[in-house]
């Protein structure tokens, strides 16, 4: 008898992981248009809200993501910026500041940041993975590494 893991539906947990996965990228994808273009918060939340979470663009479709949690992070990291950009600036190697990472590698590292300050509902290790994952999308293994580290430190600071 054959079994077809494929048509078995998604676990409740599995879909929520899956759904905040994407959620946290599309969210890194928000904080790097606001950075470049300055786009208004609700017209940007808006238009990922529209056009981008779920949809298909150019035959690439776009997961499901978790909305709420997705406007929690993107709202949360626009609130919290200043807090949020001396905690990674801290942790920097001598002679480098914020200002000398790229635009993607600031978005993943304050979004990651901001869930270790706000979201006391996720665990670190499952935040600190979330955003290798996603550093991997747009890095090789030395920058993931580069976001395990330093997103492991301020996980070990901020939840004592």
């Amino acid at each position: 008898m054959r079994s077809d893991y494929s048509a078995r539906p998604m676990s409740r947990t599995a879909a929520r992981t899956k759904a905040r996965a994407a959620a946290r990228l599309a969210a890194v994808q928000a904080l790097y248009q606001l950075e470049m273009e300055g786009t208004a918060m609700p017209v940007l939340l808006h238009e990922f809200h529209q056009h981008r979470l779920g949809a298909t663009i150019d035959d690439v479709e776009y997961a499901d993501a978790d909305v709420a949690f997705f406007d929690d992070v993107v709202t949360g990291v626009a609130a919290r910026q200043g807090e949020i950009d001396l905690l990674i600036e801290e942790r920097l190697t001598t002679g480098w500041s914020l200002e000398r990472l790229d635009k993607p590698m600031k978005a993943i590292l304050r979004a990651g940041t901001y869930e270790l300050l706000a979201r006391a509902d996720v665990p670190v290790g499952a935040a600190i993975s979330s955003y290798v994952d996603v550093a991997h999308a747009f890095y090789q293994k030395r920058e993931a590494g580069f976001v395990n580290g330093l997103l492991d430190a301020i996980g070990k600071q901020v939840r004592e």
